[in-house]
This record gives structure tokens, sequence and C-alpha cells, in this order.
């Protein structure tokens, strides 16, 4: 969490210095090697893509990750029994899957998640919360970037970072984004 301008974007996007998971540094791969390795990167308003279904997107990428792992692809069958239990799950009706990638949409292993709260409605917030909390296992990593102590209340984050000026100036628990809400950031400053 953090201010307008404080840097919480910015390091979810981090090009310089070293970034290292399960022993290899992610700056120097490339974005689908990345992937391949259970980073997943979500934007905040991702490009559409015509004429390629969410459908095909998900299967290509997933099938991917599964010949990585020396896993045998899934067929257009198989990868609709597989992914079918994940958007109910979310509560997205199946015929997401036949739209065109990324169109109408707003806002692994390791997740880093920039600001997937905006704009979204109540009903919404809660079925992305129920999302992220499916993410976080014990194997699992979610770096979350919000402004938004609402979104906390479906989501229990292990720890809260507060930015400031590019670093992190305060680290806590639920309690930080309490204080945030009553008193704002200056209140950081002196506690």
């Amino acid at each position: 969490m953090g201010k307008n301008g404080s840097g919480k974007s910015t390091f979810a996007k981090v090009t310089g210095g070293s970034v290292v998971f399960k022993g290899e540094n992610l700056l120097e791969m490339e974005p689908e090697d990345r992937s391949l390795a259970g980073l997943f990167l979500s934007f905040q308003s991702p490009v559409e893509i015509p004429r390629v279904s969410n459908s095909d997107f998900l299967q290509m990428a997933y099938n991917a990750r599964r010949r990585k792992l020396g896993l045998p692809e899934l067929d257009p069958l198989q990868f609709y029994g597989y992914i079918i239990p994940k958007l109910e799950m979310v509560n997205i009706k199946a015929d997401f899957l036949n739209r065109n990638a990324n169109e109408g949409f707003s806002g692994a292993e390791l997740a880093i998640l920039d600001e997937i709260d905006s704009g979204l409605d109540v009903d919404a917030l809660k079925d992305v919360s129920k999302a992220v909390n499916a993410l976080m296992t014990p194997t699992n990593s979610v770096l979350m970037i919000t402004h938004y102590r609402r979104f906390l209340e479906f989501i229990k984050p292990t720890y809260i970072h507060i930015m400031d000026e590019g670093r992190i100036s305060k680290t806590g628990d639920i309690s930080i984004a309490n204080i945030l809400e009553k008193e704002g950031y200056k209140a950081m400053s002196t506690t």
C-alpha cells in the first residue's frame, strides 16, 4: 500500500538489480520463460487480443507450462473439463471462454497483482477476493498492490508493507490498514 506516486506499481515492474525466484534471476529471463517458471503478472488494463478466444489463450498457456514440466498437453475437451471448475470457483460464466482474450478486462506460484480491485463493484470484489485467496497456499506467494482497505476485508494478508518514495517504509499486519483508513498516510510517518 502507499499513496499515489510512492512506487508501488514501479516495484511490480522492476527492471534493474535482481529478483531471485527458485534460484533464478527473473530479470534475466524472457517473459515467456518467467511464465513457465510459475510467475504471473496481471496488468491493470491488459491489451485486448482480437480473434484469440480466452479458451484458446488459456489452453496454450496452460499446455506450455505442462510441456515445461514434462506433462502431456490437454486437448480442448480435457482443458474444458479442467477450466470449468476454476471459472465456477470465481463465479465466471462459461461463455467467458468464447470472448476475445482480455476483452472487457479491468484490472501460479508467485502472482503480482497490481490494483486488481480497481473499478470493481462489491460483488466482483468478493469474487476476485475468493480467487486470490485460492492462490494463497503454503507453496505460493501473492504480492498485491492496492489502495483500499475494503479489499483486505475479504483477503487476509500475512503482511502489509507501506511504500513511500520507492522504499518500504513500514511493515505490519492488518492494523496498519485500519490506521490508514482512519488517519491517512501521515500517520505512518509518526507510528
